[in-house]
């Protein structure tokens, strides 16, 4: 166990460096100065090459790129070039939002998912399963904008149950507020739980001990709840740590449909001024969550099925 987790930690080190040298790369080769945004009707060269030199923006990439990582080593990212104020203090601000964001909608996919996914996986081929695959499928296939916008246009401007923009804290101000984003973002997220815990379950109800319980008289129900989702829910675990990064992503969008101040809309902001600071720190901590809870999910996996580290030994 212990080898295993030093390569599969090799592999996540590895893939953070990667991770953050392009990060850094692709920003740095996006048209546009930020200094030059952020100076407006009075960037002169100058004033331009002045404030670019008090911010490090005139060496060379290889030192930018140094510091960067020292500050990622460090936790001292600096500060925004557009804000002018640190770059933490800044993602703490916006930070709890986008967080609770990404969890409701999780919950919400899994919750709704779960159990439609066992449905169809216990009676294939029947008008359920072909209903739940369909279901599945169209609300993956709905732009999140679109489908916030619709769900924003019926619920809040229509009906009056919720709002559709803004973020109050506190539970019941989250639950307001957060709803219709986190249904979007649950959508989205839907089709990969149903049909990753779909196909594993039917791949383990074809095994033979399954067939043998059933020999021996226990019922579908009892086969499911106590075999058949023990070894198909750390597959369907594993696929959702690595699609977090597609809930990440989605957040951007569905925090400007809303207006939610979170990291996604700061990232927005970031973009569109040209804050490489903000950005390269954004893009760095969205990567490493993914690959953190990738490791931690392989990890799972592992420790519950010996199978999985006798075949990276194998390997």
């Amino acid at each position: 166990m212990g080898s295993y987790f030093a390569r599969r930690a090799g592999v996540a080190l590895v893939q953070l460096v990667g991770l953050a040298l392009i990060a850094f790369s692709l920003i740095h080769l996006v048209p546009g100065n930020p200094v030059q945004e952020m100076l407006g009707t009075h960037a002169t060269p100058h004033n331009v090459a002045t404030v670019s030199a008090r911010l490090g923006l005139n060496r060379s990439l290889v030192a930018q790129f140094g510091s960067f990582i020292s500050g990622v080593v460090t936790g001292h990212m600096g500060n925004s070039i557009t804000f002018g104020q640190p770059i933490s203090s800044l993602i703490a601000e916006r930070f709890v939002p986008s967080f609770v964001l990404i969890v409701y909608g999780l919950a919400l996919a899994v919750v709704i998912g779960v159990p439609l996914a066992v449905l169809s996986a216990v009676r294939p081929g029947g008008p359920l399963d072909h209903g739940v695959r369909v279901f599945a499928t169209v609300s993956f296939a709905m732009p999140t904008f679109w489908l916030g916008l619709v769900l924003a246009l019926l619920f809040g401007l229509k009906l009056h149950w919720l709002p559709v923009a803004g973020y109050t804290s506190g539970v019941g101000g989250v639950l307001r507020s957060l709803t219709l984003p986190a249904i979007v973002l649950g959508l989205s997220l839907l089709v990969i739980v149903v049909r990753t815990l779909r196909s594993t379950m039917r791949k383990t109800l074809s095994t033979e001990f399954v067939e043998a319980e059933r020999a021996r008289g226990l019922s579908t129900s009892r086969i499911v709840s106590h075999h058949v989702m023990r070894n198909a829910v750390m597959p369907t675990v594993t696929v959702l740590a690595v699609n977090i990064g597609f809930l990440i992503g989605g957040t951007v969008v569905l925090e400007q449909v809303f207006q939610i101040p979170g990291l996604g809309s700061l990232l927005f902001l970031a973009v569109e001024h040209r804050d490489y600071p903000v950005i390269e720190t954004l893009a760095l901590m969205a990567g490493t969550v993914v690959v953190v809870l990738s490791l931690v999910a392989d990890l799972a996996q592992a420790i519950m099925d010996p199978r999985v580290r006798l075949g990276a030994r194998a390997v």
